[in-house]
């Protein structure tokens, strides 16, 4: 890293010692020990800007005091039987690790439908996720390799995206908003496999609209992407997803523990025993979902969605079907 950035660096240390002790606690919560390398996220999300930065991660600490998004491990989404309705709606999960030692997230981009509960309980679904990989998941890796390992790789299945997901764009626009104002930079790359046609025609409009920095990130991979993904990961850190070829791979069961996708996975289970847990040492566990107020996005963000929606209508208009049939 350059001479500048190192100044950079320095200069928001500077500021940030400067914060108020609340701001400072919840700071402490995100770095978790690695103060240099949360603040280099910050400087790449603003260009290397100092003060945007600074203000990016104030404004960042000053949504999680607000939204008490430091105890949201203590929050288990309850009854169970919705928890495991939001996992079979919301198709996250972490598959293995990169032989690098990266998380290795995938994601069910196409088969995610967001229908069995309110959209405040998928977005606390999703900032559990968060929370977990920061404050358990990478700090036990760094503790590993005894050097930080602060970002994660995802894998995008698109397998089953059709038009109909416009209705959904409400929903990922907010997560995807969280994401890029409170957890900036945390994603080494993107990998988007299984491609239909619907992704094909709306990535040729989207790409030019993103940051380089961005487009580096994203690599659209040929089927599944097996064995590109095999480079950098062994066979039993694939998603379920990317094991074989053909459409329909993403197609899951809730009782298979090697879906990274499936409540009885491992990780889901180690996350909801911890929340759980977390919660017991609480005199009085709080009901319901978690309201969590979404950050106005980005006006390039939100141009992107416009840009997305616009596209999803004039292929509609096009076939005046909502399949999105393979290429």
């Amino acid at each position: 890293m350059g001479a500048a950035a190192e100044d950079a660096v320095q200069q928001l240390g500077l500021l940030m010692d400067q914060v108020e002790a609340p701001l400072m606690r919840s700071f402490q919560n995100v770095h978790q020990g690695h103060p240099r390398e949360t603040m280099l996220r910050f400087l790449k999300a603003r260009e290397w800007n100092v003060s945007k930065a600074h203000k990016m991660l104030v404004e960042s600490l000053n949504w999680r005091i607000q939204n008490e998004i430091d105890s949201v491990l203590e929050r288990p989404i309850l009854p169970v039987d919705l928890y495991r309705s939001i996992r079979g709606s919301q198709l996250v999960g972490l598959s293995g690790y990169t032989k690098e030692g990266l998380p290795v997230f995938g994601i069910g981009v196409g088969q995610s439908t967001y229908d069995k509960a309110s959209v405040h309980y998928y977005v606390q679904s999703h900032i559990q996720i968060n929370e977990y990989r920061d404050r358990i998941i990478l700090p036990m890796l760094t503790k590993k390799f005894g050097r930080p390992i602060t970002t994660c790789v995802k894998i995008l299945d698109m397998t089953g995206l059709k038009l109909s997901a416009m209705s959904q764009m409400k929903m990922l626009s907010s997560i995807s908003t969280v994401d890029d104002l409170n957890y900036p930079e945390k994603s080494e790359t993107y990998y988007i496999v299984n491609v239909p046609y619907i992704f094909s025609a709306c990535w040729k409009v989207v790409k030019p609209l993103l940051q380089e920095r961005t487009k580096k990130k994203v690599k659209v991979l040929s089927g599944c992407g097996r064995d590109e993904l095999l480079q950098i990961m062994d066979y039993s850190s694939l998603p379920h997803f990317c094991r074989r070829e053909g459409s329909g791979s993403s197609k899951h069961s809730s009782a298979d523990v090697d879906d990274c996708f499936s409540p009885d996975h491992p990780f889901h289970k180690e996350l909801y025993g911890h929340t759980t847990e977390q919660s017991s040492h609480k005199e009085l566990l709080k009901m319901g979902s978690l309201h969590v107020s979404i950050p106005e996005p980005d006006p390039d963000d939100a141009k992107i969605v416009e840009v997305i929606e616009a596209e999803f209508h004039k292929m509609g208009g096009q076939n005046g079907s909502t399949n999105g049939h393979k290429v």
